[in-house]
């Protein structure tokens, strides 16, 4: 995740408030359960300490209409400045968590989070195809757009000769049109930076726009199921998209654990452990900081020794922080990128560090 995303929180001198919420509405008792989880989570605030005007910034924020299916749930963060933070994820939560503190409690959303890869998901049929971006992952708002339409003629003469292979003909090449425009559509979208493609629909003309992509600087990944429907309610897309993206997520994560391990065998390409990393965050050398933010809560950081680590403006600084907040921090103020991945992936560490170069090697990037 870029941590750009959330690097204004940290602007903030908090103390913050943060609370994870189910949403999900679709059951008979949906609503009850949604008040009383909300409820929940700002009782706990308030028995943490937390002033009632931010409690009931938290509580205003988890009670605005969540758009979208079930499941999903909100995350906020605020202060007495107001709500700094407000995502919906597609997720469900058995229980509402809340937290009160010098740094926000941030691990299960970025849990959540890590699994919202930006993509574009093509849906294509004879008739054209539509083309919808997610930036920000299926969590984020839809870039939507419907390509195609020439199908005047398609069917219209019925039975074989040459009348037959004429009319067929021109459909093909209304299909290949389309195709094409398709393709179009999507490398737009590839040339602004989004670089995991979803193609689903009719395996022919996924073909053909296959083709007219050519060489994108994109994964992109067939789905063998689903096509347009008008309703935008087809359960079986939905869910072949989702199996589409949980192998694009790990695939990418075994790609970055490669890469940890490759620089491990080389001095200064990379850190791991809570207190080599936050000493290089000091150095402003992490690039993406790898963490299991429930395996980095069973460890602190005492900012004391490490001078020079950015934790924001909190104020007074703290003397104690979970290791999990405390390199979020770092990283969100350091500009670097932040991916989840498990302990056991991490060589046992809670949590380890790609840095932005090799001190090794006279300049150059690791």
């Amino acid at each position: 995740m870029r941590s750009d995303r959330i690097a204004h929180v940290f602007n903030d001198p908090g103390p913050f408030a943060d609370a994870y919420v189910d949403l999900s509405q679709d059951h008979e008792l949906a609503a009850e359960s949604v008040a009383l989880s909300i409820r929940d989570a700002c009782d706990e605030l308030s028995s943490a300490g937390a002033p009632p005007a931010v409690v009931d910034f938290v509580r205003s924020a988890l009670e605005a209409e969540a758009d979208g299916p079930a499941p999903i749930s909100r995350f906020v963060v605020a202060t007495e400045r107001g709500v700094l933070l407000d995502e919906l994820t597609r997720t469900r939560r058995p229980q509402p968590t809340a937290t009160w503190g010098p740094l926000p409690d941030l691990a299960e959303w970025l849990l959540d989070e890590s699994r919202s890869i930006p993509f574009v998901l093509a849906v294509v049929d004879h008739e054209g195809g539509g083309v919808t971006a997610y930036p920000g992952g299926i969590n984020g708002e839809a870039d939507a757009a419907e390509v195609g339409g020439e199908t005047d003629f398609e069917h219209k003469v019925r039975g074989g000769g040459w009348a037959h292979l004429k009319w067929q003909h021109y459909s093909e090449s209304v299909w290949a049109r389309n195709a094409r425009r398709v393709a179009e559509a999507v490398r737009r979208h590839v040339d602004g930076g989004i670089d995991l493609v979803l193609l689903a629909g009719d395996a022919q003309i996924r073909s053909e726009v296959v083709d007219f992509l050519g060489r994108v600087d994109a994964t992109v990944m067939q789905v063998d199921t689903g096509g347009r429907n008008a309703d935008g309610s087809d359960d079986l897309l939905q869910e072949a998209v989702r199996r589409a993206l949980d192998e694009a997520f790990e695939t990418a994560r075994i790609e970055t654990i490669d890469e940890l391990q490759e620089r491990l065998g080389r001095d200064g390409a990379a850190a791991i452990g809570v207190s080599d990393i936050a000493d290089a965050f000091v150095r402003g050398q992490v690039g993406r900081l790898l963490i299991d933010p429930r395996a980095a809560a069973d460890f602190t950081v005492e900012p004391a020794d490490h001078p020079g680590l950015a934790l924001g403006t909190v104020d007074p600084p703290p003397r104690s922080v979970p290791a999990d907040r405390a390199l979020v921090a770092a990283a969100a103020l350091t500009g670097a990128d932040i991916e989840i991945a498990p302990s056991s992936m991490l060589s046992g560490s809670p949590a380890a560090a790609l840095l932005r170069w090799d001190q090794h090697a006279e300049g150059t990037h690791a």
